[in-house]
């Protein structure tokens, strides 16, 4: 990976276009530490002291910001509504005909979907914007700070609207940067971003362990967890890279004089054909019952059962719940995201079939058959990197956002394999010798 980074800063025009990215991601480290008017930043930073760096679905969001998000910066929101808005958009291409028939229109579909997901992107920012501020002004940001209901002091509407449209024009100025990255650098520019927001927080969770720790000044704890987060490095770079790779023959056919097809090549199937999705899918909707009962203000059993199970996210209930969740989540995101049956059709409609399969009807069976398979192992290796955390937090001391675990490990080998992927293809492109020498 170090030689294909140096090699393209060996190349021109792949220099000018890392150096760019850098810039961009130079702006976006900026862009979060700049604060929202209306804010008491000196009470936030007491009450980050105090209660550290948020948990459940607050944790969640607040590592995809970079950290920005407790600190109600101008990129608070970070590229969470663009996440969430691309989700959904995915989710209702399946239901709505409307968006499957721009899917499959091409170049042209793709932009209109793409304008769609930025306009619900906009919608979302003003939501989560409305809903941040709401929280940090009831005190709930903060449960545990004695400073909790003192971040906003100025409880007026014009001072809401605006922190509302400074966030949420923060989130367009984030999907700009993001677009301008994939348009003139190198990757995807949203998954370069949400690469930077996570991995800003490692130096600091890693330094943490090792001031909590306590054999050897911490430094026993602190090897203990580089040493756990280079194993799991290497698991999930094997099992991303894994994938059942189902053989496909085209027949020849005459046209005319000339033959075409005979040729040969496979469908890669993924063991975590579903990626981080089931993760955050999982984390989300199990923080909604503790923020039922924590709104709610009741005192009755089922509020305080919630509470106790669901609130800090290390009980039993909430484990066995969460790694369910993520099983269930992986087969519901596979099964819509892959269509054996329209797989088969275009199979057959130019001439493909998997030897020994017939083609048509047995062939989607059998790669549904296939994907359930592999599905298996795929969603229980999901679920057992996303508890890592829960463990850390009790063999570490740690917080829950724990950084060799979860979703934070599985995005951040993710998108260095794919960059490192786009890197070498381009060098591969431009160094090209051919076959006479």
């Amino acid at each position: 990976m170090l030689t294909a980074f140096a090699r393209a800063f060996k190349t021109p025009d792949l220099r000018k276009k890392l150096l760019f990215t850098l810039g961009i991601v130079l702006v976006y480290r900026l862009g979060a530490h700049v604060p929202v008017p209306g804010v008491n930043y000196s009470n936030v930073e007491t009450c980050m002291k105090q209660a550290g760096s948020g948990s459940g679905l607050f944790g969640l969001v607040n590592m995809f910001s970079g950290g920005a998000l407790l600190k109600i910066t101008l990129f608070a929101l970070g590229i969470m509504p663009y996440i969430t808005a691309s989700i959904i958009l995915q989710l209702l291409t399946v239901v709505i005909p409307r968006l499957e028939a721009l899917k499959k229109e091409g170049q042209s579909g793709q932009a209109k979907i793409t304008q769609y997901t930025r306009y619900l992107t906009v919608a979302l920012a003003i939501l989560q914007g409305t809903g941040l501020v709401a929280t940090a002004r009831s005190g709930s940001l903060f449960s545990t700070c004695t400073l909790r209901n003192e971040i906003i002091p100025d409880p007026a509407i014009f001072t809401t609207i605006t922190m509302v449209i400074c966030m949420t024009a923060g989130t367009g100025v984030v999907m700009w940067l993001g677009e301008l990255i994939t348009d003139r650098g190198i990757g995807n520019g949203m998954s370069i971003l949400m690469f930077i927001s996570i991995a800003s927080g490692f130096p600091a969770a890693l330094w943490q362990i090792k001031v909590s720790g306590k054999l050897a000044d911490g430094w026993i704890e602190f090897g203990s967890v580089i040493a756990i987060g280079l194993v799991m490095i290497a698991l999930v770079v094997f099992v991303e890279q894994a994938q059942r790779r189902i053989p496909v023959q085209y027949a020849k056919r005459m046209i005319g004089r000339r033959s075409y097809g005979g040729t040969s090549t496979y469908i890669p199937l993924k063991v975590n054909q579903a990626g981080v999705i089931p993760v955050i899918f999982a984390s989300s909707l199990l923080y909604i019952p503790a923020l039922i009962a924590q709104f709610s203000g009741s005192k009755a059993g089922w509020a305080t059962w919630l509470q106790t199970h669901f609130q800090r996210g290390d009980g039993p209930v909430y484990i066995v719940t969460y790694f369910l969740l993520i099983v269930f989540f992986a087969f519901f995101y596979v099964a819509i995201s892959f269509n054996p049956e329209e797989v088969a059709d275009n199979m057959k409609k130019y001439g493909g079939f998997i030897p020994g399969i017939r083609a048509g009807r047995p062939t989607a069976e059998y790669l549904s058959y296939v994907l359930n398979r592999i599905t298996w192992p795929g969603s229980l290796y999901l679920g057992l990197i996303a508890l890592v955390p829960t463990v850390a937090l009790v063999l570490f001391n740690a917080d829950q956002n724990f950084p060799f675990g979860g979703t934070s490990i599985l995005i951040i080998v993710g998108v260095g394999l794919e960059t490192v992927k786009q890197i070498e293809s381009q060098l591969q492109q431009r160094n090209y010798e051919g076959f006479l020498r």
